[in-house]
């Protein structure tokens, strides 16, 4: 082993990871690293000792997916979901989507969700300086998605959070049941429990590999 690689193995050995957090995808991803070539490290989920997933860490910095929109005053004031969708996918999962057209173990989609300013028209929306349309507003909690065939086997693999619908988010949240999330995910998104129709980031990797 070469200098280069004991260093960068001894750095490695010397981060305490209790929860498997920032892992490497793979024995080959370390090998890589080893080799001295660029590899993409992995923030995977981390899980409470009873169980509840806890907040993952840095997200703002993940890849933005894209930002659905169904407010209030265009579902008769009884949105399911009023607010913007802001929707982002930790980057090592999505380097290996991106080479291999399936979302791997442990990916995690976190969506912040956040509301409308105030509209002023019967349709919710509001002119302002760039037009008239819907703006965003104040952040209201938080959904988050992980893939892990083993742990959610009765939700198509992957396990559904809510971490409040409100300000501040919640640190730790238990799985939904089925019949809130992952009913609605199984039935109608178009890869793999994931509504990659409505991005299209997405949709054109999975298009590329026939999907």
């Amino acid at each position: 082993m070469n200098r280069k690689s004991t260093v960068i193995f001894s750095v490695l050995a010397g981060v305490s990871l209790a929860s498997g957090s920032f892992l490497f995808s793979s024995a080959g991803d370390a090998q890589s690293i080893a080799s001295g070539e660029s590899s993409e490290a992995r923030y995977l989920p981390e899980y409470t000792a009873n169980g509840e997933l806890v907040l993952p860490k840095n997200w703002r910095h993940w890849v933005f997916v894209g930002s659905p929109l169904t407010p209030n005053a265009l579902n008769d004031g009884k949105a399911n979901f009023p607010e913007f969708h802001n929707v982002y996918i930790e980057p090592g999962s999505l380097a290996i989507y991106e080479k291999t057209g399936e979302f791997p173990e442990g990916t995690i989609f976190f969506k912040e969700l956040q509301l409308t300013l105030q509209g002023e028209n019967p349709d919710g929306s509001r002119t302002e300086a760039s037009g008239r349309g819907y703006f965003p507003g104040p952040f209201n909690g938080a959904d988050v998605t992980v893939k892990d065939s083993k742990r959610y086997p009765e939700t198509g693999g992957w396990g559904y959070y809510n971490f409040n619908h409100h300000e501040p988010k919640a640190m730790t949240a238990s799985v939904r049941p089925k019949g809130e999330c992952a009913y609605c995910h199984m039935a109608s998104a178009k890869k793999d429990d994931v509504w990659t129709q409505f991005y299209p980031m997405l949709d054109n990797i999975a298009k590329k590999f026939g999907g």
